[in-house]
């Protein structure tokens, strides 16, 4: 199942083992770090040249969606910007600010244990910080491992990830006249899509997870997928045929009736069986990355023919090289709440797309 973590495995390498940790340095069992309202605290400041392999934590907080209110950020090679830049629980696959676990090949979570095992290779160093944007303080544990190693022996991607929001309605997509009378709708271009990510340079997309709230009955999952590489005009190179298609599911993920884990995909959280509620999938290319040398937009329909209304979410992973394209401006915290009801009623009104409405309690 996991050749390709196992076929190197007996390689004696030119490397060193490292960690950083919440351990509590006096010798006594204090071992986490408390975060006040406000504070960033850098959990790692490594020099020189290495990987990170592995990164587990765990989180104690009294506030609510304090998933979504504690922000991960990293940066390679002395960048300023950084590379990831996510809500801590996102980062690691929890798409609604909820404790759920699952387990796939690079992201499990068990026990609210929050482990990620993508390598995170660094020619000239890496730091890795947490913001607490919420209003209480949080407890962190965490231990992030990693190999000391020659730069010629690193790899010249960066990790990069990035966390999206948008409130998507039905969009106005022309309709089309069929032989026998009917009409429907078309996606032409694809320009109304949900986009998972964008990014400029040369790199390889890895996955993503994506997660939708809707109050609105019926099958959202007909979206197709569509992958625009290198500027290359429509159609994309990659288009398929559906949303559950895309995730490697199939026939409306057999009627919502369980989620389902792998290591490379799954439907790790269910929402109603009338596919109202919250739902999560996730697809890792893992042994099938997406590769782009100047440029790759990922996005996917909201429904056919974009026909389908909710407040989506995703986190979409890849490697790229360095200085990246600026990411969009993270979300104020009172914008990325999750919603407790659905989270489409005031859609109704008339909202433009990508518009958030007021926080539903």
């Amino acid at each position: 199942m996991h050749e390709h973590a196992l076929h190197n495995l007996a390689a004696i390498k030119d490397a060193t083992s490292h960690r950083a940790s919440s351990y509590d340095t006096t010798g006594g069992n204090r071992d986490w770090w408390t975060f006040a309202p406000g504070e960033t605290r850098v959990l790692a400041d490594i020099s020189g040249s290495g990987c990170i392999r592995h990164i587990w934590m765990t989180i104690s907080s009294r506030e609510s969606f304090y998933l979504r209110k504690l922000v991960l950020r990293m940066y390679w090679d002395g960048q300023e910007a950084p590379s990831v830049e996510c809500p801590i629980g996102d980062f690691f696959g929890l798409g609604h600010g909820i404790v759920h676990s699952f387990v796939s090949a690079p992201l499990q979570m068990w026990n609210r244990a929050f482990n990620c095992w993508f390598p995170m290779p660094f020619q000239s160093g890496a730091r890795i910080e947490v913001e607490n944007q919420g209003q209480e303080q949080a407890g962190i544990y965490f231990y992030i491992d990693y190999e000391k190693l020659p730069a010629s022996q690193v790899d010249e991607g960066r990790f990069h990830a990035q966390w999206r929001r948008q409130l998507v309605v039905q969009s106005d997509e022309p309709t089309r006249a069929l032989d026998d009378g009917r009409t429907v709708r078309i996606n032409p271009t694809g320009e109304n899509n949900y986009v998972v990510f964008e990014a400029e340079g040369r790199g390889h997309y890895v996955g993503c997870h994506l997660n939708l709230d809707t109050n609105e009955p019926g099958w959202w999952g007909e979206g197709d997928d569509m992958f625009f590489i290198d500027g290359e005009p429509w159609p994309p190179r990659l288009h398929g045929t559906g949303t559950e298609d895309y995730f490697c599911g199939a026939w409306n993920y057999n009627n919502l009736e369980k989620t389902f884990n792998a290591p490379y995909f799954g439907y790790h959280f269910m929402g109603n069986q009338d596919y109202t509620g919250k739902h999560s999938q996730y697809r890792f290319h893992i042994l099938d990355p997406i590769h782009f040398k100047k440029s790759i937009r990922f996005s996917i329909e909201h429904g056919h023919a974009n026909d389908r209304s909710g407040d989506w979410t995703s986190v979409a992973y890849w490697y790229q090289t360095l200085p990246h394209a600026p990411f969009p401006k993270l979300l104020p915290v009172e914008e990325r709440i999750p919603f407790r009801f659905g989270g489409i009623e005031t859609m109704r009104e008339g909202k433009s797309r990508g518009d958030l409405p007021s926080r539903i309690v």
